[in-house]
């Protein structure tokens, strides 16, 4: 069986990445491990059972250029909920940047914030949950 285990967030700091991601979104730290070197293997989901999760990369050389344009631009990351008003509220609380208000489309309740790093994201109660 195949599964995508792990996507990469670029940052240019690794503990303001997890403090964002643990504060503004509520995931849960899964490993910190110091690799040496300065470099750590960070990884960071919404549940400490989630199938997927994050790698937090501290970018060097040309990669830091990526930062905040992960997705070059476009909505690169979706968040989904089962409760879009109280995690709306959260969010909103906690001061993340929201580029619109929410709006209903087929697929569901979203909305478009950005990161850490400006890098837009949308967060999405669909339909069906």
């Amino acid at each position: 069986m195949n599964r995508l285990a792990l996507v990469t967030f670029l940052t240019d700091d690794y503990d303001k990445a997890i403090a964002w991601f643990r504060d503004a979104l509520g995931f849960v730290l899964l490993e910190d491990t110091d690799m040496g070197g300065g470099k750590r293997w960070v990884r960071m989901a919404p549940t400490k059972d989630a199938d997927t999760a994050f790698l937090i990369a501290r970018a060097i050389g040309e990669q830091v250029k990526a930062i905040g344009r992960q997705a070059g631009g476009r909505v690169g990351h979706f968040l989904f909920t089962d409760d879009f008003d109280q995690t709306y509220a959260q969010m909103r609380k906690f001061g993340v940047s929201f580029r619109e208000e929410p709006r209903n489309e087929p697929y569901g309740k979203v909305v478009v914030f950005e990161d850490l790093h400006g890098n837009p994201w949308d967060l999405m109660q669909p339909l069906n949950s």
